[in-house]
């Protein structure tokens, strides 16, 4: 496997691990919603807010994407926008745990978090290598 591909697959499989978050959270969502009888406020979004999260998880993809092209400046900016990306799904995750219930922080620990941070420390421990011959630049 090239090396640049397993940066690219570690933070692909934490942009993965994002999506199951948002699906455990939206079916965790209508799940109350129906045990309540309809009795909860729905949740709508304005087409702003659908744009907005179509661009903050598609940014997940641009991460994958410059780290598979493996240069210093890209592995930087996958580091910095990954890196980003994995703090504020996190933080979120968590408050809406604290909100929702315990399971929907510890999803966004498991999902998010802990393959962010594997991520976050190859992309570092990478670039961090000055000697490397694999790095094009």
């Amino acid at each position: 496997m090239n090396r640049h591909d397993k940066f690219a697959l570690l933070w692909l499989t934490t942009a993965i691990g994002a999506v199951l978050f948002v699906t455990l959270q939206s079916f965790s969502f209508v799940n109350d919603y129906v045990k309540s009888h309809g009795s909860m406020p729905a949740i709508t979004f304005e087409a702003g807010a659908l744009w907005m999260f179509s661009v903050f998880y598609g940014a997940w993809i641009v991460t994958a994407l410059l780290a598979i092209v493996g240069t210093r400046t890209t592995q930087w900016i996958a580091l910095i926008l990954g890196g980003t990306l994995v703090c504020l799904n996190a933080l979120g995750g968590i408050v809406d745990g604290l909100r929702d219930g315990g399971h929907i922080a510890f999803s966004a620990v498991f999902f998010i978090t802990l393959p962010g941070a594997f991520a976050t420390v190859s992309t570092w421990r990478h670039i961090r290598n000055k000697g490397a011959t694999h790095v094009d630049e």
